[in-house]
């Protein structure tokens, strides 16, 4: 595996070198995590054909949302579904990332709201992300349910190293360096890391080292891959 750090200056700079472990978190979302989140998944400029792209290797339920290229002040919701729903129309569509799996459905907007067009068991919903939100927890008229992309995962956290005034990848060079030339190799824990316009937020899984960190985003001021490509 490819290994990563963050590192954050405080009194002493310091840098938390970090090794990627795992997949995003999941779980039933909260109407706020789908607002926080609505920058993964509502992709206004995007096309059709880089929607296809952009889900072909997916995991079911993963979506986006576009503005609509063909009905004004409408929207166009791309997501991947396990199989063809029966009686489905075969995709016109050919051409790199296009596939039979990735599957588009129009979303109207009206002073009613916004719902799924062309399903009468749809209700109309007060925003986007309302729709989302419902479509996540049930998939109503869809294939299956909506599956929210998450900026949280999981990492195997190495340990902490003072790099002093170094930045850059100078300071990422030091902290495995001097990682890896440690006479006993740091034991590794898992760590979530949580991305926010607030900053990074790690928290020991099993609380073996520490509960939770927070290191504000005023502070961070470099993240990148060691220079050597190390593993």
């Amino acid at each position: 595996m490819r290994q990563r750090f963050r590192k954050v200056p405080s009194v002493l700079t310091l840098s938390v070198l970090c090794v990627l472990a795992g997949q995003c978190s999941s779980g039933q979302p909260s109407m706020k995590f789908v607002m926080d989140t609505s920058q993964f998944w509502f992709r206004p400029q995007i096309s059709r054909e880089e929607a296809d792209a952009l889900l072909r290797d997916q995991e079911p339920g993963a979506f986006v949302i576009r503005d609509s290229t063909s009905y004004r002040g409408a929207f166009g919701l791309a997501m991947k579904v396990h199989e063809v729903p029966p009686n489905s129309p075969p995709t016109s569509r050919t051409g790199e990332g296009a596939t039979e799996l990735v599957r588009h459905y129009l979303i109207e907007s009206s002073a009613k709201g916004v719902r799924l067009k062309g399903a009468a068991e749809e209700p109309f919903f007060g925003s986007l992300s309302a729709l989302v939100f419902q479509h996540a927890i049930t998939p109503f008229a869809l294939p299956c349910k909506l599956r929210i992309p998450s900026p949280a995962c999981n990492f195997l956290y190495l340990n902490s190293v003072n790099t002093e005034t170094l930045t850059g990848p100078c300071a990422v060079e030091k902290a495995v360096s001097m990682s890896l030339e440690k006479e006993t190799l740091p034991s590794p824990t898992i760590v979530n890391l949580k991305v926010s316009p607030k900053g990074v937020t790690l928290t020991d899984v099993q609380r073996k080292l520490f509960f939770r960190r927070h290191y504000p985003a005023h502070l961070l001021s470099h993240c990148g891959e060691d220079p050597k490509s190390r593993t």
